[in-house]
């Protein structure tokens, strides 16, 4: 293994622990970078000591970096390590992807560069061609997905080291010292959590990656379930809120497919987006939220409809946000009546064809 591929290997594992919540920066990076130069790179016993002595900030981070361990290297199911455990979890001695064989004389010891490749080449496949073992795959990954949370200024502010001047604290801490102000008292703004609102289309065309999608859908809500929403939209619209607040992702997934009676139906975009809007969006759920609409722009109903009632969402919505698996594939132009007419209400336009494309997405609300 060449030193290039050590530096993307762990490269690639850091972004996978960021993602799971474990805050792994630069200079803990780096830390492992020279930890690993003293090491035996196809040894997976000393990798996962190395990055967990080096990537790890503190007990709460163990569990979610055995778990990162697990799925990035050895396609492993993520699962909770008791941190009490003295040994490294035991890893599985092939590949995710394709059937791998051991270096060494024991035959134990993985090759973990063929593994993160694997792992970083199933991040930009398009889901809808994926094998039923890469699909396998990518929901270990959806379920180390985090998505961000996009924040909004709060009502009240807090004492900071910087900020705005707080007349009041200044003048009593003057009293406190004998009338003389010998230092400024500083107060911020604090912020909370904007709302998501996901409309997901599950309409015939959209069939590919309905699953992906509401994966995604799953993990916002796991992330921020008071802050999160998700309707299904194609004939019907369908909250689908409460079924995805299940931890688990295959029963959360079980019991929305039972909850929509249109999957694989039709689309009517501009009469489900109303009935959203009058049911929903006028009462605050939309209001200020980050609207995330995730369809192709198939319309088989009134074009005009769609764009009128896209013009409404964009004045009760902080922003719109597009979700188009198409728009990932090379020379892709949106065509679709609804598309065209959907686009000049929209605030970001982007793909959402592969798990890199979720990620950009979940990159894209945070900071809408």
């Amino acid at each position: 293994m060449t030193e290039r591929d050590v530096v993307d290997t762990v490269l690639a594992f850091a972004r996978t622990l960021r993602h799971a919540g474990v805050p792994a920066s630069p200079d803990r990076v780096e830390a492992m970078l020279a930890a690993v130069a003293h090491l035996r790179v196809l040894d997976a016993t000393d990798v996962y000591w190395a990055g967990r002595l080096t990537l790890c900030g503190g007990p709460d981070d163990l569990d979610r970096y055995d778990a990162a361990f697990a799925a990035f290297f050895s396609g492993e199911r993520p699962r909770v390590v008791r941190t009490t455990v003295t040994v490294p979890p035991r890893v599985a001695a092939y590949a995710p992807l394709d059937a791998g064989e051991g270096e060494g004389d024991d035959g134990e010891a993985l090759d973990l560069a063929a593994r993160a490749s694997a792992d970083e080449l199933l991040r930009h496949r398009d889901v809808a061609a994926l094998t039923a073992v890469e699909r396998e795959h990518l929901r270990r990954l959806f379920a180390l997905l985090v998505p961000a949370a996009p924040l909004r200024p709060a009502r009240r502010r807090t004492p900071a080291a910087r900020g705005a001047v707080h007349p009041a604290r200044t003048v009593r801490r003057a009293l406190r010292d004998g009338g003389e102000v010998s230092r400024l008292m500083r107060r911020r703004t604090r912020r909370r959590p904007r709302r998501v609102v996901l409309l997901v289309d599950v309409s015939g065309s959209m069939a590919p990656y309905a699953d992906a999608l509401l994966r995604f859908a799953h993990a916002a809500v796991r992330a921020r379930p008071a802050t999160t929403e998700v309707f299904t939209v194609g004939t019907r619209l369908t909250r689908l809120t409460r079924e995805l607040r299940r931890r688990d992702a295959e029963q959360a997934l079980a019991a929305g497919a039972r909850a929509i009676p249109d999957w694989s139906g039709g689309t009517r975009l501009g009469e489900v987006l109303k009935a959203f809007l009058d049911r929903w969006g006028q009462r605050g759920t939309a209001r200020g939220a980050v609207v995330v609409v995730c369809s192709d722009g198939w319309e088989r109903g009134d074009a005009a409809l769609l764009g009128e009632q896209m013009a409404r969402l964009r004045r009760l919505a902080h922003a719109v946000v597009w979700v188009n698996p198409h728009k990932g594939r090379v020379g892709y132009e949106p065509l679709a009546g609804g598309m065209r007419a959907a686009l000049p209400s929209v605030d970001h336009f982007v793909a959402g064809h592969s798990m890199a494309a979720f990620e950009e997405l979940s990159r894209v609300i945070a900071h809408a």
